[in-house]
């Protein structure tokens, strides 16, 4: 059995590496297509697949996958690692200097200025598709903890005028930053578009989290800054898992892609933001629909109101995504007779099991697109200094089974709370694949 699931973790990983090149592929395709077969068998299919999984599993797997042993691989000696700290953090502190003076001094063109490339494609996405293969690199590289840990310096000890952070807050703030930046700004308005205001919106930013990090220190940055948040998140399904030892050093290993996703969150709002990086993937495909055009103008029709009313159908869209998952955790612990009070621990622990999602999108959606506009960046800085002139498939969904064998005493209590969370993934692997096709498929 243990060369079974040896071979199993494997094979799904292999697929899944294959696939992401294709997927990526398939979201640049221009224009529109006819159908090779109906899309309901389309549908249907993909539905019965991901079913009939569950079902197999649900019925071969009697006990949870047992945990890949980590060991150590190699090791970063503490003068090589704090060198590399330096280096990082000084490289990506210039970059930020020269966006905002680029931003405001340099040409208002989206694609001829280093700020809006730099911001919206090498640091947004880049750095996201770096935490989903070798783990967080934000506690570098972030600039305005830079700053802080520069001033800390200066008072020779952490700065916190206000206290220890309030741990009530939890990660609400990053949050709502999320739903804010990434969310609304960056899928809903024209600033991506305009150097000047990437520049504004980045020094209003800066603002907010060096005040917090000075009224509440170090753990601010840690649970109210988006990055940090969504970094560490998506460094869940990271293969390289690296540790910082006593002396400053780094112990690197490596680990099925999987494990972060077993272990559970703390906090509805962690399991929030969980939902809400899967559900920002889905709104920003069907921005692309013919269907979302028509429900708003609809909307503006029917309520005489501007394109603004686009954020309000992305807040309720995402309402109703936390909507279906806390039906599905509620119908979860109903069918394996679980107290009524453990539903927040059943939404900690199935929460994370859906981030190869969202990180499975950022890798086939960005990586051409992180890449072509990395190569451009030196171009828009030779002017400036007088030089010269996406869908993706969800493929470790099936990490509900290892977490319901996990969780639940007996493996028919694990197979009957398991059926809410089949139906889940089915309904969004269907939804997915009509995003998908309807700006590009005819039939």
């Amino acid at each position: 059995m243990g060369a079974f699931h040896r071979i199993h973790r494997l094979g799904v990983i292999l697929i899944f590496l294959l696939l992401v090149p294709g997927v990526a592929s398939a979201h640049e395709i221009s224009g529109q297509f006819e159908a090779p077969l109906p899309l309901t068998l389309l549908f249907s299919g993909a539905a019965v697949t991901v079913g009939v999984t569950a079902f197999m599993l649900a019925f071969t797997v009697e006990e949870p996958l047992a945990d890949a042993v980590l060991e150590p691989r190699f090791s970063i000696s503490p003068p090589v690692a704090a060198g590399l700290r330096v280096t990082a953090r000084g490289l990506f502190f210039l970059a930020f200097v020269l966006t905002l003076v680029t931003g405001l001094l340099g040409r208002q063109v989206q694609a001829e200025n280093f700020a809006t490339i730099f911001v919206w494609a090498v640091w947004l996405k880049g750095i996201a598709l770096i935490a989903a293969i070798t783990g967080s690199p934000w506690r570098v590289l972030s600039p305005w903890r830079a700053l802080y840990d520069t001033l800390s310096r200066l008072e020779r000890r952490p700065i916190a005028v206000l206290g220890d952070y309030p741990s009530w807050l939890g990660v609400g703030p990053a949050l709502i930053g999320y739903l804010f930046w990434i969310g609304i700004i960056e899928n809903l308005t024209v600033i991506p578009r305009s150097p000047n205001s990437t520049v504004l919106l980045l020094i209003g930013y800066t603002t907010v989290m060096l005040v917090g990090g000075l009224l509440f220190g170090p753990e601010w940055f840690r649970k109210a800054d988006v990055l940090s948040v969504l970094y560490r998140l998506f460094g869940r399904v990271s293969p390289v898992y690296a540790t910082r030892t006593e002396t400053g050093g780094y112990r690197i290993e490596l680990r099925g892609p999987w494990q972060g996703c077993t272990r559970s969150v703390y906090g509805l709002a962690v399991a929030g933001f969980v939902i809400a990086t899967v559900y920002t993937v889905s709104f920003d495909g069907f921005t692309s629909t013919p269907e979302y055009q028509t429900i708003l103008l609809e909307v503006q029709r029917t309520f005489d109101v501007g394109p603004t009313v686009a954020v309000l159908l992305y807040l309720v869209g995402f309402l109703g995504f936390i909507a279906a998952f806390a039906v599905t955790i509620v119908l979860t612990g109903w069918l394996a007779d679980e107290p009524s009070s453990d539903w927040r621990r059943a939404a900690f622990a199935f929460a994370p099991t859906v981030l190869p999602i969202a990180v499975a999108y950022e890798i086939a959606h960005n990586y051409p697109f992180v890449l072509a506009n990395a190569g451009q960046l030196p171009a828009t800085l030779w002017p400036f200094f007088g030089l010269g002139r996406e869908p993706t498939f969800d493929l470790l969904w099936w990490l509900t089974v290892y977490v319901a064998l996990s969780r639940y005493e007996t493996t028919r209590k694990a197979r009957r709370a398991h059926g809410p969370l089949v139906v889940l993934m089915i309904g969004y692997t269907v939804l997915s694949l009509w995003i998908i096709s309807r700006p590009v498929v005819t039939g």
